[in-house]
């Protein structure tokens, strides 16, 4: 008898422990729903002082890619900061540079004429 209700109690722990282990945990994304300026400002002011500059030269499914595997958590947050990042520096590409004025040489051109030509 006492070896029987030892069996059940064994059962017992045991449907415990696997009903317990069976469960799955959800772990929360503590970044979903944020803004990329909201990203940039929580995680990578650390290291940049500004987000300029950061996406230049890059496109943006390489710089996508590379956050999705270095700096955010998940493919969310990868895609809100990488057309954040993209974002302001599109700004200074839209931003033309100062026109030349009547006259005046570009620093470009040689200071005098070739020779020869």
């Amino acid at each position: 008898m006492t070896s029987l209700r030892e069996l059940g109690r064994t059962l017992v722990a045991l449907g415990i422990i696997a009903l317990l282990a069976g469960t799955a945990v959800r772990a929360q994304n503590l970044d979903q729903g944020k803004s990329g300026a909201k990203l940039f400002a929580d995680s990578c002011t650390a290291c940049h002082r500004s987000p300029r500059g950061l996406a230049k030269g890059r496109f943006k499914l390489t710089l996508y890619l590379f956050l999705k595997e270095h700096y955010s958590s998940g493919p969310d947050t990868a895609s809100a900061l990488a057309s954040y990042l993209e974002s302001v520096d599109a700004g200074q590409r839209g931003a033309a540079r100062e026109p030349a004025k009547p006259g005046r040489r570009s620093s470009v051109r040689p200071p005098a004429p070739v020779p020869g030509r």
